[in-house]
């Protein structure tokens, strides 16, 4: 996997102090810092972009380039600079905001597929703050269905009624049917026990389908016809994977 791209937006004196402790903790980030701002910047190794005017004109340009965008500016301002600029979850970087006395971390965009959340946590460590998660999965501990195993290489299979519709069931703790037919074991990765709402199967044969709301199946098989369309929004398909073979 490449390098996340990490940017560092500063325009503030309170920004800068935060940004000379949090850059040298992340290597491959980038500060922004507005022309004003920079002499208050401490020595460390990282590269620096210094902007002059306003903010808003580079916006177009962090979007492109950077995979996060931590922004040492209110929260207020930083959705007011971004807006114009919103594609898709698929498309926009993670956008996070540090407040001006490093206490919360807020992941603001792209919690999940762009990986918002899960990189405010890891800022907020370095910080020694508090990451405010408001992603319904990431609060209450339990299956993110649309990014499910895809730091193991997972490949999601599902119209997006479907995935929205089983994310719905998952948060709202119906009963949920985990089918796992290939692919690693290692997919729930979070310190607290699998939610109760969610039972194990090892091959769909196994489940009565009436008694599930939702079924998350990992598989090689080539799903009927039929079950998509019995199982209605229902189901949401994952395709590990296929494992190599020696000689």
């Amino acid at each position: 996997m490449s390098e996340v791209r990490v940017a560092i937006v500063v325009i503030t004196k309170h920004g800068a102090a935060i940004a000379s402790r949090l850059a040298p903790q992340i290597p491959e980030a980038c500060v922004v810092v507005s022309e004003k701002q920079q002499d208050q910047l401490g020595e460390f190794a990282n590269p620096r972009q210094i902007y002059q005017g306003a903010l808003s004109a580079q916006i177009a340009g962090l979007f492109a380039r950077y995979d996060q965008l931590i922004f040492l500016v209110s929260l207020g301002a930083v959705v007011r600079l971004i807006a114009p600029h919103l594609k898709s979850k698929n498309e926009d970087p993670g956008v996070l905001v540090i407040d001006d006395a490093a206490e919360f971390v807020i992941p603001v965009l792209s919690g999940h597929v762009g990986g918002a959340n899960a990189y405010a946590e890891k800022v907020a460590a370095l910080l020694g703050a508090a990451p405010v998660l408001t992603t319904a999965s990431d609060v209450g501990k339990t299956i993110p269905v649309d990014i499910l195993g895809r730091e193991l290489g997972w490949r999601i299979e599902a119209p997006k009624i479907n995935i929205t519709r089983v994310s719905a069931d998952v948060v709202n703790q119906q009963p949920i049917a985990f089918v796992q037919e290939a692919g690693s074991r290692h997919w729930w990765t979070r310190p607290t026990p699998l939610p109760a709402n969610i039972q194990l199967f090892e091959r769909f044969e196994e489940v009565d389908t009436t008694r599930f709301n939702s079924i998350l199946w990992v598989t090689h098989r080539d799903i009927d016809a039929a079950i998509w369309q019995q199982l209605a929004e229902r189901l949401v398909v994952y395709r590990p994977p296929e494992e190599t073979q020696c000689g």
